[in-house]
């Protein structure tokens, strides 16, 4: 299946809604030194389409480990759960920063499935960039 181009105005709009953040880690567009990718919530290759409603933004490296994915185990209790869902849900409800503000920890079962599939606080490359992040005052994020 061949990915259609989304539109530059829809892309816009989508970066504008999400404050230029990943809807994962929280990575703002400023720090990060690729380009936040635009993501396929449900992705194509499991009938999702690229409607509005179905993008949102996450860096490279959320975006690898999610892959095709959109549900996880959640380490707690065994069971499959949906993925974290950016647009629809709300990030505090499902996350919040580890003290020292460098790992993310899961809060539900949602939250937890995608700290482990998502790899959220044990990405090395990540782990390294936020500990920088924090000596610059920059991280973790306030709201």
């Amino acid at each position: 299946m061949s990915r259609r181009r989304i539109p530059v105005v829809v892309e816009r709009r989508i970066r504008a809604i999400a404050r230029g953040r990943c809807g994962y880690c929280l990575s703002p567009q400023h720090l990060v030194m690729a380009r936040l990718e635009i993501e396929h919530i449900t992705p194509l290759a499991q009938g999702g389409g690229d409607d509005e409603s179905n993008l949102w933004l996450a860096c490279p490296i959320c975006n690898r480990y999610k892959g095709g994915k959109t549900t996880g185990i959640d380490p707690e209790s065994g069971e499959i759960v949906p993925l974290f869902n950016p647009r629809i849900q709300v990030w505090n409800d499902h996350f919040r920063w580890s003290e020292d503000g460098l790992r993310i920890i899961g809060l539900t079962p949602v939250g937890r499935a995608t700290v482990d599939t998502l790899h959220l606080s044990d990405d090395p490359d990540a782990l390294e960039v936020r500990s920088y992040w924090i000596l610059a005052g920059w991280h973790p994020p306030e709201d």
